[in-house]
């Protein structure tokens, strides 16, 4: 761990000792994180082991974080352990805390829940010599066999925990190693394809980004690099001296093949220091240059440079090849594409030029727009629209040698200003918003088109459209709107008219219409926009052009037309994560949820009262689409979206409610949100609309009810509401699949109330769920599968689902892969198997062999819920013993997993094999497989439910052989008495019966007399538990009886 910590982990270059936020840090905390959770149950003598020195660090936590084994006074927590001073092996002080073991460390993260990787980075941060403090200085030595204690009895353990963070460090640099191969690589050829361009930026004016970049050095190496021999040992390719229009002083940047940094500046008394890092590592010119200067920021994001890579990281810039001697070129727009030039055409064009006629590379046009191109292009250019030719333009692609060799790249998709590429483009670390929810995958991972080249011409609309898009960028206000009005007569909804808008530029005209003082310019580009911008390129287009920042500002117009008109367009390009990002930072949701505020349903209304209606319902489709993120919901519940929503749910007009309750739906993700939805009264309006004649605000209103039922107080409120029974009633819509999986979800989770299962009961949706089972999609079967999990917990409704034929179904399904079905198929087969007549059936069909196999499932909530739902099996079948034999390696297969770290896993084990322990012979088999020596590893654990059956399994395997001896040669005994002090009765009696089974031993009687389990067990035999009573009474009887016997073998 020291020298991962020293160096692979990326430090800041701040004063203060910060870890970077990269994705190598990120896999490194999670490694030491997941370590450190699972010590104390892998290594428990080890994690007992104190500290040469204790770890400190300003932790977030509070006294009500900690439960029992610690002592809470204030707002200060002790840990009931201490050292030979009388110190606690854990004291908190807020913000303060001392921790002396990995015991308490482990305990700490498990405390944490949510807050565990704040916490791990914090300690790191604060203890950047963690090793030495652990384990003094001599752990810098090579060997663990260097590490000598005065006491003995300890140097074994020091030298294994010295061993075990060996490995750890190990294993954390072969994590730093994968994480940087993964990363891009700057090569000489790239950078100065990069400077060139930087230095095409260089001008004169208004309109100049850079003042001047140079090198260094003119003096240019065989291998590209410019930086001398000695340097280039260490990577660096080049130094730069770049001069920007706002920064003082001037930028010292070394480009390295891991990235762009800045040093500290060439001069003359400066020598070989002045090239030392004074910045964080940037991965390309651009991207530093971006974060020093924020006028170059907003030059470059006005023409989207952030949504091109650079070819450093492996990437392919795209430049347009001009034929010098066709000049009849008429370069409109970027995305003039060549996947608009027919297949022949094209190969004629190619085998004309193999003749060797020479190409002049251009950068791309985005940096054209700047003002920034020189005399000789604008002639050229000037020519270009002289020339009356149809001639396209080829892409010429040129690769970095980093990425020669590597793959090719496929440029028929768009290739709009700022379009992404496949791949993800990768913004400085840092930036506020970067953090969305993970409900936008599908929109956010869309990937560019690559339609193949079709060899049919293309239609007529596609020449007409491309003709009025000319008349728009030079025509008068008159000519624009009579041009806008005809581009509306074509059908807007093909793709290849949209497509036709854009490849001739006409997406820059119609964005550029907007910020025109003239409505009504605005309002007939903002209907075409509106229209094309429900295809997925289109809409990342719009964003790229900065169409979304105009027509935020559109919805402060006074004019309600172009305040729906802006809405329904946002609606529809706010689908990925990007889009979401740009509305809420040009405060874009303030201004949505301000729409909202209209008058209430009346029996009449004004004209302009219906108009701001109007205004609320495409606010609510806009807010829908943003809803999306997570960043969003927090910030319309900020702006008070919340009691407005609440006030037009109660709107009768169809056409409002399916976008109000959508974004209700989408935002129910957040507790916030869900008590909210509780408090302001929405669960009955809610209820009220799962009856109306829409399926749309049926199905939004249905999972609105499934993401809120998680709370009871909602569950409640549903069945008072009389909600349950319009539930039952859309069972019946099997046909619409998204209805039927919103409907099922909602009686899943409202089935979790006993009271709501009687009621279910009522009203026979038992059979209609059992009927579901087949031929439905998996977002329903996950839902109908675990609402049966749940009505099968009464008795009653277990012969029910027999009789309408669901065990077979049930048992059928164990046989799939998706892990959220799996978890809730094994839970329901599990509660029918509590019944023997549905035993039968399941053992018939091979269910408890299904069951078994999932055990070696990778997931474990899936291993989980099959151990318990095996426990009821075992249990209920006719020769259970002989059943679990016939499993070839099952028992082998049930022990292993007792190495598992997940806390579930392990409880559902222990409660399996305290099943499986009931027969002499299976439990001699397990003993065989070293199920003592692993249940014993286990007794530290601060886990009730664990402790719970671990406590069971322990008694039920004392009966065999030595294994109540071996228990307490590994230390069983100890940590058992302990389990006494929990505050959980079951806990009580499960330990109560594994200390009376243990006591039959000599020695673990000694044990418990030492940890004081006598004082324990006599307030247990005061309960009014009548089993835990006769454990506790019996196991004082028998220490009493050893005490006994020792003082008449003393005495005689």
């Amino acid at each position: 761990m020291g020298v991962a910590l020293s160096k692979a982990v990326q430090w800041s270059s701040s004063d203060v000792e910060k870890l970077e936020n990269t994705p190598l840090n990120e896999a490194i905390l999670t490694e030491i994180l997941l370590f450190t959770e699972q010590f104390s149950a892998r290594h428990p003598q080890e994690a007992r082991l104190m500290f040469r020195e204790p770890l400190q660090w300003k932790t977030s936590l509070e006294a009500s974080d900690f439960k029992t084994e610690y002592d809470i006074s204030g707002e200060s927590v002790m840990s009931q352990q201490s050292d030979e001073d009388g110190h606690p092996l854990l004291q908190l002080t807020p913000p303060d805390i001392t921790v002396y073991t990995f015991y308490h460390l482990s305990n700490l993260l498990q405390l944490a829940e949510d807050k565990k990787m704040k916490e791990v980075q914090a300690c790191l941060e604060s203890n950047r010599n963690a090793l030495i403090k652990i384990l003094g200085h001599s752990s810098t030595t090579v060997e663990g066999e260097d590490l000598v204690k005065e006491d003995e009895s300890s140097e074994e353990l020091e030298i294994n925990l010295f061993n075990i963070l060996k490995q750890l460090d190990t294993k954390l640099l072969s994590i730093a190693v994968r994480e940087i191969s993964r990363e891009g690589r700057l090569s000489p050829a790239a950078v100065e394809m990069e400077v060139d361009q930087l230095k095409s930026f260089c001008a004169t004016g208004e309109n100049r980004v850079l003042k001047s970049v140079r090198y260094t050095s003119d003096y240019v190496f065989s291998n590209g690099c410019r930086s001398p021999p000695w340097r280039q040992i260490d990577g660096e390719i080049c130094s730069l001296i770049i001069e920007t229009c706002d920064t003082e002083p001037t930028l010292f940047i070394t480009c390295s093949a891991s990235g762009a940094f800045l040093n500290e500046g060439v001069t003359g008394e400066g020598g070989e220091n002045s090239y030392k890092k004074k910045s964080d590592v940037f991965k390309d010119l651009a991207t530093l240059l971006k974060n020093k200067s924020l006028h170059f920021a907003d030059a470059i994001n006005e023409q989207d440079f952030a949504s091109q890579e650079v070819p450093s990281t492996k990437k392919i810039l795209h430049v347009e090849a001009v034929d010098a001697e066709q000049t009849g070129q008429n370069l409109r727009s970027y995305d003039h594409r060549e996947k608009n030039v027919p297949e022949k055409a094209r190969q004629q064009l190619e085998r004309s030029k193999q003749g060797g006629m020479k190409k002049k590379l251009e950068p791309s046009l985005k940096w054209k727009n700047l003002g920034l191109t020189s005399p000789h292009d604008e002639g050229e250019e000037k020519k270009a629209r002289k020339s009356g030719e149809s001639k396209k333009v080829l892409e010429y692609c040129t690769k970095s040698p980093a990425s020669e060799n590597k793959r090719k790249a496929n440029f028929s998709g768009s290739s709009l200003p700022g379009c992404q590429s496949s791949q993800k483009i990768k913004t400085p670390v840092g930036a506020d918003d970067f953090s969305e929810s993970s409900s936008e995958g599908e929109e956010d991972e869309e990937q560019p088109d690559r339609r193949g080249e079709t060899t049919t011409d293309l239609p007529s609309e596609y020449w007409q459209i491309q003709k009025l898009v000319k008349y728009l960028k030079g025509a008068n206000q008159t000519a624009t709107v009579i041009a806008l009005c005809s581009l509306r007569d074509f059908n807007l909804v093909q793709e290849t008219c949209q497509l036709a808008i854009r490849d001739v530029g006409g997406l820059e005209v119609l964005i550029n219409l907007l910020d025109t003082d003239e409505i009504k310019c605005k309002i007939g580009s903002l209907k075409i926009l509106k229209v094309i911008s429900c295809n997925s390129q289109i809409r990342r287009a719009i964003a790229d052009l900065g169409g979304l920042q105009t027509m935020v500002s559109i919805l402060d117009s006074p004019d309600k037309e172009l305040k729906c008109l802006a809405a329904e367009t946002i609606a529809n390009v706010a689908k990925f994560r990007r889009a979401h990002r740009m509305v809420r930072q040009r405060g874009g949701i303030k201004r949505l949820v301000e729409l909202l505020d209209c008058v209430p349903d009346g029996v009449s209304l004004s004209t302009n009262q219906e108009r701001d209606v109007e205004v609320a319902r495409c606010g609510a489709l806009a807010l829908w689409s943003c809803s999306k993120s997570t960043r969003n919901k927090k910030a319309i519940r900020r702006a008070g979206g919340i009691p407005l929503l609440a006030r037009l749910l109660k709107s009768q007009q169809k056409n409002m409610l399916i976008p109000v309750v959508g974004t209700l739906q989408e935002c129910a993700s957040e507790r916030s949100y869900r008590i909210a939805i509780q408090t302001e009264g929405m669960i009955e309006d809610l209820v009220t609309n799962l009856s109306c004649d829409n399926q749309e605000v049926q199905m939004h209103c249905a999972s609105a009810i499934f993401k809120c039922a998680e709370d009871k107080c909602t569950r409640d409120l549903v069945r008072q509401y009389d909600g349950l029974r319009p539930l039952v009633m859309l069972l019946r819509e099997a046909e619409n699949k998204q209805l039927l999986a919103a409907t099922t979800g909602a009686i899943w989770k409202c089935s979790i109330s006993m009271e709501n299962v009687a009621k279910f009961q009522e009203y026979k949706a038992l059979e209609t769920l059992v009927g579901l089972l087949t031929d439905q999609p998996e977002e329903v079967l996950i839902n109908v599968v675990g609402a049966l999990g749940e009505c099968a917990q009464i008795p009653e409704n277990l012969a029910t689902i027999r009789k309408s034929g669901g065990i077979q179904p049930l048992v059928n399904l164990l046989s799939g892969t998706n892990h959220a079905l799996l978890v809730n198929v094994t839970r329901a087969v599990g509660a029918c198997a509590t019944d023997p007549a549905n035993m039968v059936i399941i053992d018939r069909l091979d269910g408890v062999r299904l069951l078994w196999s999932l055990l070696k499932n990778p997931n474990p909530e899936v291993q989980a819920s099959a151990a318990w739902a095996i426990c009821p099996c075992i249990e209920n079948a006719k020769d259970a013993g002989e059943m679990v034999r016939s499993f070839v390696g099952g028992l082998e297969l049930i022990v292993n997993l007792l190495k598992s770290p997940n806390i579930n896993v392990l409880a559902s084990v222990c409660a399996a094999i305290a099943k499986i322990a009931k027969d002499v012979e299976n439990l001699a088999v397990i003993t065989d497989h070293g199920v003592v020596p692993m249940l014993a590893n286990l007794t530290n654990t601060v886990d009730d439910k664990l402790r719970r059956y671990l406590a069971e399994a322990i008694t039920c395997c004392c009966t065999w052989g030595r294994n109540c001896v071996s228990f307490g040669e590994a230390g069983a005994v100890a940590p058992l008495v302990r389990y006494l002090c929990s505050k959980d009765p079951a806990v009580h009696q499960a330990t109560a019966r594994a200390l009376f089974e243990l006591s039959k031993d000599p020695k673990n009687c000694i044990t418990m007399q030492e940890n004081g389990v006598v004082k324990l067990l006599l307030i247990m035999i005061g309960s009014t538990d009548e089993i835990l009573q006769e454990a506790a009474a019996s196991c004082v009887a028998n220490i009493r009886r050893l005490a006994l016997a020792n003082e008449k073998a003393k005495y005689g």
